[in-house]
């Protein structure tokens, strides 16, 4: 499914996104409550450049959150958060962290069901978004060539003229990914990206993910155990989030193995 070497789906290297310490993702005493519930309890998370990391966690551990903060959905109320060493995404809104470089997949697949598989690719398609140059645009053979590049990747290549309300929900967790792509950030926030989806379908996203891996930071935030173990293979870190705060870190293996994982997630 998934193709290596493709120098289009190589991010833009922004110039202000220092990595010299190779850290692509700063989370320092990061906390946050809403009317008396701790969401975010002093969480400390570093991303490195190019990395595939799991974060997972029970029902209420703050995994949204965490993620909307990223995003500038949700203002902390403490703490720091830096995309490298000079942007201060808390300084930003929303569509300035998307300019930046940060794309982030939602659990829902969020498609334009009347347009065709291409044309969704091609409307997300990092490029002026206002009236006029939209009105005017032409496509050159490279942009074309760029679309081609993604829906190989994504394994929809076969049905690009499709409608995409007519894929599978898998198919559609996946053009969903490939509409990120297309805006070529440099880190991915994917929730829950296999909810829903049939043993085999699950088994693409995680080579899709993987094969990400590299290219862009990609974040990984997943339920599913059978799924993070699939990705452990790319992933050498996952994290446990709980009560806000990283409970452990380590390999799948590692944290399999934790008494306090076993005890507040795993139900031993």
């Amino acid at each position: 499914m998934a193709l290596k070497g493709l120098d289009f789906l190589a991010p833009d290297k922004n110039p202000t996104v220092n990595v010299d310490h190779s850290i692509l993702l700063y989370v320092e005493s990061l906390s946050v409550a809403f009317d008396g519930f701790q969401a975010i309890n002093d969480l400390n998370l570093y991303i490195t450049d190019g990395e595939l990391r799991c974060i997972i966690g029970p029902n209420g551990a703050g995994k949204t959150t965490m993620m909307d903060i990223i995003t500038g959905k949700t203002a902390p109320d403490s703490g720091v958060v830096y995309f490298g060493q000079s942007i201060d995404l808390l300084q930003l809104d929303e569509p300035a962290i998307a300019q930046a470089g940060v794309g982030r997949k939602f659990q829902k697949p969020t498609v334009f069901e009347h347009l065709s598989v291409w044309h969704n690719l091609e409307l997300a398609m990092a490029q002026k978004r206002n009236f006029w140059s939209l009105l005017h645009a032409k496509m050159t053979q490279e942009q074309r060539a760029n679309i081609d590049e993604v829906l190989v990747l994504i394994g929809l290549k076969d049905q690009e003229r499709k409608l995409a309300g007519t894929l599978s929900h898998g198919q559609k967790q996946w053009l969903e990914i490939g509409a990120l792509l297309m805006q070529r950030p440099r880190l991915l926030l994917v929730d829950e990206p296999v909810a829903g989806m049939t043993h085999q379908e699950m088994d693409k996203t995680a080579e899709l993910l993987r094969s990400l891996a590299g290219k862009h930071s990609v974040i990984v935030v997943e339920h599913d155990m059978e799924f993070v173990r699939n990705l452990s293979d790319g992933a050498k870190t996952v994290s446990v989030l709980h009560q806000g705060s990283i409970l452990a870190e380590g390999t799948m293996t590692e944290v399999q193995n934790d008494d306090r994982v076993k005890q507040v997630y795993l139900g031993e």
